[in-house]
Order: C-alpha cells, then structure tokens, then sequence
C-alpha cells in the first residue's frame, strides 16, 4: 500500500459511517422546575430511571415536574481540621505544645526556613 493512499483522509477523525436506516433510541422529555423560576428541559430514555431533582444552571435544586420534593436525608457536618484536632488533645494540651515550640524558634533550635 502506498503511504499517499491515506493523504487527505483524516484518519481517525471523521468515521466512514452514516447515519441512514439508523434508528435512535426512544425518548422521553422531562421537565424539571427550579424555586427561581427556570425550567429545565431534558431527553431521558424511556428506559432511564429519571432523578427527582436535578440541579439548575443558578445552583438551586429543580424538582421533577408534578412530584414532590425528596424528604432530606440526615447529613453530619463536615469535619475540619479544628475539630479532628480536638478529638485528639484538648485546647489545654495545644497550648502547651504552641509555646514549647515557640520558645525552641525563639533560643534558634527550631528553625522557621521551611516555606509552605
């Protein structure tokens, strides 16, 4: 084969496939409605479980049209790092270890030259 025979074609980018006798899957529009009043139009297939609430383009939670809102489930507060160091030591304990380490940086035991 001759290395002109593919100059031109853009392999691997354009598929020698058409679309004829192709038959798309069925569709089923939904319709979901955001508390600010924007409607939100989507094609799920007929066999697609559809989601109660999907989230709207200003970040409000649009509901499924002629359903009611899902009750919320219970979610724990995201934990910082505040409160992951408490579990471990008490304010107390903490403050003991700030002013060891520094009264080491400030005799020059400790050296602060890390960057962050």
């Amino acid at each position: 084969m001759s290395s002109r025979s593919l100059r031109g074609t853009r392999l691997g980018s354009l598929s020698m496939e058409t679309d004829d006798n192709v038959l798309a899957a069925p569709r089923q529009e939904t319709f979901y409605d955001c508390p600010n009043g924007h409607v939100i139009v989507l094609p799920f297939s007929v066999e697609a479980d559809i989601p109660a609430l999907w989230e709207c383009r200003c970040g409000q939670s649009a509901v499924l049209r002629d359903h009611e809102k899902p009750e919320q489930k219970e979610t724990k507060p995201q934990r910082t790092h505040w409160d992951m160091l408490l579990e471990r030591r008490s304010e107390e304990e903490l403050q003991v270890l700030l002013d060891q380490r520094l009264d080491l940086l400030r005799k020059g035991k400790l050296h602060s030259d890390r960057t962050i």
